[in-house]
């Protein structure tokens, strides 16, 4: 008996030990990684690169203020169409999909999100490049709007489900509409959660290469309106890292860390401007 006890606590000893370490090289692989682009960015990072437009090879500054801009106007685009329509297929798989059509519908969004990335922007090339005869913003938009869609359906899906069934009850014995205690008390209830999913969304398409490059594609000067080729920070990080000047390749950590600081800015401004009044039913 003893000896079963101590062979259990080795194991559970072990265990922890190895998940432990596990768990902190995964952390030190993203401190390393957010370090090493912190450290080439800073260096070629100044106030002209936030408000200055790309210059010609040889000719010192510069910057990617259009890049910037731009790629604001695909992640706007991008909301647009996709965080209402996942939105709302993930509330009904949630509260109605328990039936064949909401099987085929979860079997398709799992399909969609695993499709490439480049295929997006091949479609979007096809529905929009093609009958209009220019690269656009438009068509970039709608390449990661589609690409976002799957992420919010599963993730509101899965949200909503973790609000307790008892909170449904509670709102039905007060004689609410269905309809109201989803939208009133349901959402309400798990709104930390979706705002959660819709950030992940978005972090997930920030840095999307291939499907621009099919559809917004660049542009070295300010984009105006929506139906003109627009630069991005993905495609303009790539395109100066595959350059072999390295004033570019500089520009390109750069780029690549404001794409990140991007990122972290749009998770915390969203906690911070999140109202954190109750919503009346």
């Amino acid at each position: 008996m003893q000896q079963s006890i101590q062979t259990r606590k080795f194991f559970s000893v072990t265990a922890l030990s190895l998940t432990g370490l596990f768990a902190a090289i995964t952390v030190s692989v993203l401190f390393f990684i957010l370090g090493y682009i912190l450290f080439h960015g800073i260096r070629a990072l100044n106030f002209g690169f936030f408000i200055h437009l790309p210059t010609p090879v040889g000719e010192p500054g510069g910057g990617m203020a259009n890049a910037i801009v731009g790629t604001v106007k695909l992640l706007f685009l991008a909301s647009l169409l996709g965080v209402p329509i996942g939105f709302f297929a993930g509330v009904y798989l949630a509260e109605f999909g328990h039936n064949r059509f909401g099987f085929w519908v979860r079997y398709a969004t799992d399909l969609l999100n695993g499709v490439p990335s480049i295929v997006m922007g091949i479609f979007a090339y096809t529905l929009i490049v093609l009958p209009t005869r220019q690269f656009s913003t438009l068509a970039g938009g709608v390449a990661l709007g589609i690409m976002m869609i799957p992420i919010a359906v599963r993730s509101t899906e899965e949200f909503l489900r973790l609000v307790p069934r008892s909170v449904r009850e509670a709102a039905f014995a007060l004689g609410i509409h269905e309809w109201k205690t989803i939208f009133f008390v349901v959402i309400p209830a798990a709104y930390r959660g979706l705002l959660t999913g819709i950030l992940l969304d978005l972090a997930r398409v920030a840095g999307e290469t291939a499907p621009l490059l099919f559809t917004a594609f660049n542009n070295r000067v300010w984009s105006r309106g929506w139906m003109e080729p627009t630069a991005s920070l993905p495609v303009m990080i790539f395109t100066y890292a595959i350059a072999p000047y390295e004033d570019w390749h500089a520009q390109a950590w750069a780029g690549a860390l404001v794409l990140m600081m991007l990122v972290l800015v749009v998770n915390g401004g969203a906690r911070l401007l999140l109202p954190r009044r109750r919503i009346a039913v």
